[in-house]
């Protein structure tokens, strides 16, 4: 193209020597970055509760939908740049696409209650353990932590996003590393494990439905694998090693998931387990056990900064990538569009503070404290879920109909690939209405009540009402021709 504009007779200029490519990364440094967006101590306790069978829960969902979200995503962004709303609106339609941002968006609504809840629970291990189970003082910390993270999102600080960058090592290799290894000695001392560890427990016990549930809470754990998707193009080999940077990945994330969750097994009986303090009731055990319990602070100190760094760019996020779509197509009314003398979406985040701080609430109505935390958590599960639906049904769409556009992944065996993460991701839909076995003693049709209802509501009646609702004016005259770049 170059002899085109340049005429031959003229020696070339020195500048076109420059290069345009992008910066390349290794294939080493993506298995990193996608491991410290995925892994997280926080849904160890819901997986200690089954002892040696979390391995089994762990691993069956990283194969059937860890692994295909990785490498559908990745022939997905090497090939349509704008993120899931791009991939959604040029495979199925823009109001589907639509659909996909704002269930990306959506899920942090349930996401921030139950990620602050174990913030709660964490900081009362420093003031009063008896505070993890009082809900009132839950909601009052998830209130107060979420609209002070409001205020410095609003303020445009990017000083406290380095606490994300931090955060594998900080909050969750170092204390899981810590975890583990004092588990490890705990038993090689000869004291018995909480939890059977013999080959009968591999597998969990089948009471039914219920007994399998809390798999469904590994879906959201292995949630954001697409959002790394965006850098397959900076390898210098996409085809060779980007899968094997997801395979690296994967060994890392199970690994951080899996062993933590065993420690926990091992020093803290299932019964006496909570979903949202369990990994400091094994820091405070372990910490007793060998007299050092003035360490139980420090740990609860590096899981809070962790989980408060993720907030921040969490929060930030995934509002702006719906506002950016919606200020290009007019999905959302101008009163959400509006930028603060910061350039930041102020009102999405104080009305989405709103509905959280509503959210919160049901931490001091309802006495179990746990219960809650599942309730939430499921309900930001089946809201992302179809986020996944709609990805993987529009990478088939666009192989079949788009099978000469350039690529620079191309995952093998899509078809199959996209199959069995969409039964995955219905299947796990499905076992989400299902009550875990510690609901036992509740009303079964309560808890589908309320996670149909939030799932109905949040993730389809409130995008279906927008679109309805839609108005040519809604599109704002500076984004009025959106590019291909447009985030979402």
């Amino acid at each position: 193209m170059a002899s085109m504009d340049v005429p031959a007779d003229l020696p070339k200029p020195r500048a076109e020597v420059r290069t345009t490519a992008p910066p390349t990364i290794t294939w080493v440094t993506l298995a990193l970055m996608t491991t410290a967006s995925v892994a997280s101590l926080r849904a160890a306790p819901t997986m200690a509760v089954y002892g040696l069978a979390c391995v089994f829960l762990y691993l069956l969902p990283a194969l059937v939908f860890l692994l295909p979200t990785a490498l559908v995503s990745a022939e997905l962004a090497s090939g349509w740049s704008g993120g899931v709303y791009r991939w959604v609106a040029e495979g199925l339609s823009k109001p589907l696409g639509f659909l996909a941002v704002w269930c990306q968006f959506a899920m942090t609504i349930f996401y921030y209650p139950s990620l602050l809840a174990f913030v709660a629970s964490t900081i009362a291990f420093v003031i009063d353990p008896s505070l993890a189970s009082n809900g009132l003082y839950t909601a009052i910390v998830i209130m107060v932590l979420y609209w002070t993270g409001v205020w410095v999102s609003s303020r445009g600080t990017k000083a406290l996003a380095g606490l994300s960058s931090w955060g594998l090592i900080i909050g969750t290799l170092v204390p899981g590393t810590v975890l583990v290894v004092l588990g490890m000695v705990f038993l090689g001392q000869g004291n018995p494990s909480a939890a059977p560890m013999d080959g009968s427990h591999l597998l969990p016990q089948w009471t039914g439905l219920a007994s399998l549930v809390l798999i469904v809470n590994n879906f959201l754990s292995y949630s954001g694998m697409e959002m790394n998707a965006v850098h397959v193009s900076s390898l210098k080999n996409p085809a060779k090693e980007y899968p094997r940077s997801m395979f690296l990945a994967m060994g890392l994330v199970l690994l951080i998931f899996i062993l933590p969750a065993l420690a926990i097994s091992w020093v803290v009986p299932a019964d006496q387990l909570s979903l949202t303090a369990g990994v400091m009731q094994a820091f405070d055990a372990f910490f007793s056990y060998f007299g050092v319990g003035w360490m139980t602070p420090i740990a609860a100190v590096m899981l809070i900064s962790a989980s408060l760094g993720g907030m921040l760019t969490w929060l930030a996020g995934p509002s702006k990538g719906l506002l950016e779509i919606s200020r290009s197509e007019g999905y959302l009314p101008p009163f959400l569009q509006k930028l603060n003398r910061f350039g930041i979406q102020q009102n999405i985040l104080v009305t989405q503070g709103v509905v959280t701080s509503v959210i919160a609430l049901g931490y001091a109505l309802i006495p179990n404290v746990s219960s809650v935390y599942w309730i939430f958590s499921t309900i930001t599960t089946q809201v992302y879920l179809i986020v996944y639906l709609l990805m993987f049904v529009a990478a088939m769409r666009l192989r079949k109909l788009k099978p000469d556009h350039p690529r620079g992944y191309r995952a093998p065996a899509l078809g199959l690939i996209c199959s069995v993460g969409l039964l995955a991701s219905l299947a796990a839909m499905f076992i989400g209405f299902v009550p875990p076995s510690q609901f036992g003693s509740g009303s079964v049709w309560s808890y589908i009540l309320i996670v149909g209802g939030g799932l109905v509501v949040l993730g389809l009646l409130i995008p279906w009402a927008f679109l309805k609702l839609r108005k040519p004016d809604w599109r704002t005259a500076e984004a009025a021709a959106p590019t291909e770049g447009d985030p979402a």
